[in-house]
């Protein structure tokens, strides 16, 4: 039985608003294409920016018509995944089909985000970027860990 295929979602903080439309348009075909060509039924988000939640949103669409893909959240602690009073007030647990959590080795805040960034790309066949700069940015640290890992990567 040929196994699913995964997909996450990396992109900064803040979309600027000119390019929102555009996006939205260019992640339903992308999606759409991971879904129907490349066999891709489970979507791990982080939830640290606006480019995350308009994958959620574009995702949680596309379920309509293809039942069988998931949304994961790929927390960065394990107590949030069984004690819902621990987690944050934004992480809503009806946002996704299911809060998971991957092991991983890391030392404080920061670190564990870029961590837990490092265990999504791990566990993905395709990695989708929205990067327009690189100045300290998280989504850009993706980028590169996905690169040396030798990940498929898609820009939008």
């Amino acid at each position: 039985m040929k196994k699913d295929n995964s997909c996450c979602v990396f992109g900064h903080r803040v979309i600027d608003k000119r390019d929102k439309e555009l996006l939205i348009e260019k992640l339903y075909l992308v999606f759409t294409d991971l879904i129907k060509n490349k066999g891709v039924a489970n979507f791990y988000f982080g939830g640290f920016s606006d480019f995350d939640d308009l994958c959620n949103t574009v995702v949680t669409d596309l379920q309509i018509c293809h039942s069988h893909i998931k949304r994961y959240y790929v927390c960065d602690d394990y107590k949030y995944v069984d004690r819902p009073r621990k987690r944050p007030i934004w992480l809503k647990a009806e946002n996704y089909d299911e809060l998971i959590y991957l092991p991983m080795k890391y030392k404080g805040f920061y670190q564990r985000i870029y961590f837990r960034n490092c265990e999504i790309i791990n566990h993905s066949d395709y990695i989708v970027f929205y990067i327009r700069y690189k100045n300290n940015s998280g989504a850009y640290k993706a980028f590169e860990y996905a690169q040396k890992k030798k990940k498929e990567i898609l820009q939008v």
